[in-house]
Order: C-alpha cells, then structure tokens, then sequence
C-alpha cells in the first residue's frame, strides 16, 4: 500500500479525501511562492510562471498561487506537482479561472486530463522544471517510461486550459 494513501482515481466527485498531497514548507510558502508571485505580477515570468487565480469552492472568493504553464504542441497545460492541492479542488469546482502575468490577464476553462494520457505531459513538464519540482514526483524523471509516469499520474492533476478571450489589463 502506498504511504501516501491510494492513488485515488478523478471524477465527477474529485479525488478521495486520502488522496496525495505534499504540503509545501515554511520557505517554499513564505519566501519562494512570494518571490515568484512578486515577479509574476510585474510582468517578470520566471521559467513560464504565472498566478493561477481560482475561485474558492466554498467561499466564491479568489484564491492565487504561482504556477508553472506547460505548452505542449500548442496547447496549454497546468501540473498539479504537490498532488491533489487546494486550487485543483477549487479548479474542478470552478471549471476553469485566470492567469495573470504582469498586468495581462487571460480567462479560462479547464478539463482534467485523463491519467492515461498524461506520460506525455508529465515527462514534458520534468524535462522543463525537474529542478524545481523534480522531489514531489517519487524518482521519476523525463527520462522515465510510460508505465513509470503512468504509475505517478493519478497523484498529480493536470488541466488542459482554453482561453476563453483575448488578454486585458487585469483590475
């Protein structure tokens, strides 16, 4: 059994309440996610940052994080690397939300991309930011296999993103 709890399959009810999550320390909260988030809201992506913002699933209010935006044969991905974090709850809930990058916003809408089709996407976003995210992912790297990424899947979400207008100035 995995120490983490199962790897709990996604629907239309979420995960499991048992489902992974690794929960960020004192310094990735209170200096690096500031520090990018600083950066963000300047304009100054970092590596493909931008802040997420999402509505709250309880509380209808926006909530922000840093994040790291994949593009994969031109379409737009965003990789839970913790696990099955607050803003993946709140992104099912919502169906989608918006990117900010400096004082450029971009709304939009968001499906869960099936664990089957991840390998792809996962190897692609630890070629990019293995670095930086490479410990939530249990060994596996861009150099791993199918079957290896496919095992991890269920553990990190993932959400292809569609615009759904042209960029504005943020309010």
């Amino acid at each position: 059994m995995d120490p983490n709890g199962p790897a709990s399959p996604t629907g239309p009810a979420g995960p499991s309440p048992a489902a992974h999550v690794i929960k960020p320390g004192w310094f990735t909260v209170n200096v690096l996610n500031r520090l990018v988030a600083w950066a963000t809201r300047r304009g100054i992506s970092v590596l493909g940052s931008r802040v997420l913002a999402v509505r709250g699933r309880k509380s209808g209010a926006w909530r922000r994080t840093p994040v790291n935006l994949l593009t994969v044969d031109g379409a737009q991905y965003l990789v839970a690397p913790r696990g099955h974090v607050q803003w993946t709850h709140n992104m099912r809930a919502a169906g989608g939300g918006r990117l900010h990058l400096g004082r450029h916003m971009w709304e939009f809408t968001a499906v869960e991309v099936a664990d089957d089709d991840k390998p792809v996407l996962l190897r692609a976003y630890l070629k990019r930011w293995k670095a930086e995210v490479g410990v939530f992912f249990g060994g596996v790297g861009p150099g791993s296999s199918d079957a290896e990424l496919r095992a991890v899947a269920p553990k990190h979400p993932v959400f292809r993103i569609t615009t759904t207008g042209p960029a504005a100035p943020a309010a």
